[in-house]
C-alpha cells in the first residue's frame, strides 16, 4: 500500500527513509509536538517550499533544463489568490477562482518561453527566463493600482481559517482547536497531495522519456521521442506545480507581495534546496527544503546562544556572533556540497547501493 502511494518510488537507504519518516510525522503533527506561532509558521513554510523545490527539480533535475523565472510562476499563483479575494471577497469561491486563473495563466507563460526559447542552447534558454522573470518583477512593482506595488497586498480569508474561529471547545493536547490549525492543516494536506502526484508523475513512462532526455537529447530524438515536446511539457507542468506552491502562500500569509513571492533571492534560495537535497529525486525537495529552511529560522538564535554559553573564551563568541549568521549560513553550505556532491539523497543512496 505505501509503495503504491509512493509510486514505487522507494527510498532507497534505511536512513533516507527514516528522515524522511521523522519529516512527515513532524510535519503532520507539528502544531502538537512543537506548539507556538513560529514553529507552526515553520512547518508550514517547509510544506510549501517541499512543492515549490519539487517542482522546479521536476525542471532542472528530471529534464535537465536551467531555469531562473520559477519564482515568476510561485508568484502568478500567489498574485491570482490575492487578486481574486480583493475582488470576490473573502470565499473558497474566490481561491478556487485564484488558484484556477493563476495556474492557467503561469501555464500559458510557460509554454510560450518553451515554444520560443526551448529550441536554443541552455545557457541562452537560462537568460531568457531571467529576462522574463525580471520583467515580470518590474511590470508587478509598477502596477500598484492592482498588484499594490512594492507594498503588495493584504487580503481577508474565510472566516473558519482566521484564529478566532473555535472548531470546538477546549484544548488537544494543550492546543487550542481553532481557525489557524485549520489552515495550517489545509496547507499540509494539499502540500501532500501535490508531492504524490509529482511523485507519480517523474514515476510514470513520462518521468522515464524526461530522464532520458537529461541523459542524452540526442539519443532521445534518434529513437522517435519530441525532445522539444517533452521539454515544453515539463515546463509547464512545472509551472502549474509552482503557481499552486503560490496559492498556499498566499493563504497561508495572507499577505502576497514581491518580496515574498518574486524575488530572485527566493529563486537563489530554490537552487540551494535542490543542490543540497540532491538533484533528481523527489525525495530531495523533502531534506533540502526542511533543511534550508530550519537554518534559515533557528541559526540565528542557535549562535546567539552558543555566543553567550561561550563568553569566556576568547574570539570564539565574536565568531559565532548572530549578526554572523549569514556568514555561517554560506560556509554550512558550502561544506554540504563539497562533502554530498551528489546532494544528500545521492549520497545516501549510493552508500546504501
Amino acid at each position: 500500500m505505501i509503495s503504491k502511494l509512493l509510486s514505487g518510488d522507494r527510498p532507497g537507504s534505511p536512513i533516507l527513509a527514516i528522515v524522511v519518516l521523522a519529516i512527515f510525522l513532524a510535519l503532520a503533527f507539528a502544531p502538537f509536538l512543537f506548539p507556538g506561532t513560529r514553529s507552526v509558521e515553520t512547518a508550514a513554510r517547509i510544506c510549501i517550499f517541499i512543492v515549490l523545490v519539487a517542482s522546479y527539480d521536476l525542471l532542472l533535475g528530471y529534464t535537465g533544463i536551467v531555469s531562473f523565472a520559477h519564482t515568476m510562476f510561485f508568484g502568478i499563483g500567489a498574485y491570482g489568490v490575492a487578486l481574486a479575494i480583493t475582488v470576490m471577497g473573502a470565499s473558497f469561491a474566490a481561491i478556487l477562482v485564484g488558484a484556477v486563473g493563476g495556474v492557467l495563466v503561469a501555464m500559458l507563460l510557460a509554454l510560450l518561453i518553451g515554444l520560443f526559447s526551448l529550441r536554443v542552447k541552455a545557457i541562452f534558454f537560462a537568460m531568457v527566463t531571467l529576462a522574463v522573470a525580471s520583467a515580470f518583477a518590474v511590470l508587478v512593482s509598477q502596477m500598484s493600482a492592482i498588484t499594490g506595488g512594492e507594498d503588495g497586498l493584504n487580503y481577508a480569508i474565510p472566516s473558519v481559517f482566521k484564529p478566532a474561529t473555535k472548531l470546538m471547545d477546549g484544548r488537544l493536547f494543550g492546543v487550542r482547536l481553532d481557525g489557524k490549525l485549520l489552515l495550517y492543516y489545509f496547507v499540509f494536506v494539499c502540500a501532500l497531495i501535490l508531492f504524490l502526484v509529482m511523485l507519480r508523475m517523474v514515476n510514470s513512462p513520462f518521468g522515464r522519456v524526461l530522464k532520458a532526455v537529461r541523459e542524452n537529447a540526442f539519443r532521445a530524438e534518434a529513437i522517435g521521442y519530441r525532445v522539444v515536446v517533452y521539454r515544453t511539457a515539463a515546463t509547464v507542468l512545472s509551472a502549474a506545480m509552482a503557481a499552486l506552491a503560490g496559492v498556499l502562500i498566499a493563504v497561508w500569509l495572507r499577505y502576497t507581495g514581491p518580496a515574498t513571492t518574486l524575488s530572485f533571492e527566493i529563486m537563489i534560495d530554490i537552487l540551494l534546496m535542490v543542490v543540497i537535497g540532491g538533484m533528481g529525486t523527489m525525495y530531495g525537495a523533502v531534506i533540502g527544503a526542511t533543511l534550508f529552511i530550519l537554518a534559515q529560522t533557528y541559526l540565528q538564535t542557535l549562535m546567539g546562544a552558543a555566543s553567550e554559553a561561550t563568553s569566556s573564551i576568547p574570539l570564539l563568541p565574536h565568531l559565532i556572533d548572530p549578526g554572523r549568521w549569514l556568514l555561517w549560513l554560506g560556509v554550512l553550505f558550502v561544506l554540504s556540497v563539497y562533502f554530498f556532491p551528489t546532494g544528500i539523497v545521492g549520497r545516501l543512496r549510493g552508500r546504501s547501493a
